[in-house]
């Protein structure tokens, strides 16, 4: 990969520039990096590119979106994990949508954290927060990672297996908790309130 991109700033500089001199090479590059993941989706005329870079632990997520009637500024954060999925919705249905990515740690326990936002009215984005599992003394009780999030309808529902004491990270036998979110605005921002637990043995 090292090569190829050295072979081609190469031509660049000898061939493409002197013909073009307003041509910028870093950009094609930029371009045409390979992506670890790649999603598009649209939801009430906002669109969003997002995608990731990187094959280790660390990987440099970016999400660019476009039709903000403001601020269309892309987004990045540096992740350690892969992105799962990514789904946009309306769940508190003000008619502008929210980006939901998700993802899923390296190692075994596979923990599960989420990048959100919210799209102000279609102007621009901030960030949904989601408290972290262990402040929930409750809930958090018999967690060992391994989640999966999805939107049911109109909430953000996180599900996990429960693990007893004696549980090995492969053989879970607690059954499985599913929580479930409403998106509210809080005093400063944009949250993911939790509104339901139920346990499935």
């Amino acid at each position: 990969m090292k090569k190829s991109i050295l072979s081609f700033m190469i031509l660049c500089a000898s061939v493409v520039h002197a013909n073009h001199p307003n041509f910028d090479c870093s950009k094609v590059i930029e371009e045409t990096k390979a992506y670890s993941f790649e999603k598009k989706l649209t939801l009430q005329g906002i669109d969003f590119h997002v995608t990731t870079t990187g094959k280790g632990s660390l990987r440099q997520l970016t999400i660019t979106p476009s039709g903000l009637e403001r601020d269309n500024t892309v987004i990045t954060h540096e992740i350690d994990g892969v992105v799962t999925n990514v789904e946009v919705a309306d769940l508190n249905a003000d008619g502008s949508p929210e980006i939901y990515v998700y993802i899923t740690s390296a190692g075994s326990g596979s923990y599960g954290s989420l990048v959100a936002y919210s799209t102000n009215n279609k102007k621009s984005l901030s960030e949904i927060y989601l408290a972290p599992l262990e402040e929930d003394k409750t809930n958090s009780v018999g967690y060992m990672g391994h989640d999966k999030f999805t939107i049911i309808e109109n909430s953000f529902a996180r599900r996990f297996p429960i693990y007893k004491k004696e549980d090995s990270n492969a053989k879970p036998t607690g059954g499985t908790r599913q929580l479930e979110y409403k998106l509210k605005m809080g005093e400063a921002s944009w949250q993911l309130k939790l509104i339901k637990s139920t346990e499935v043995k």
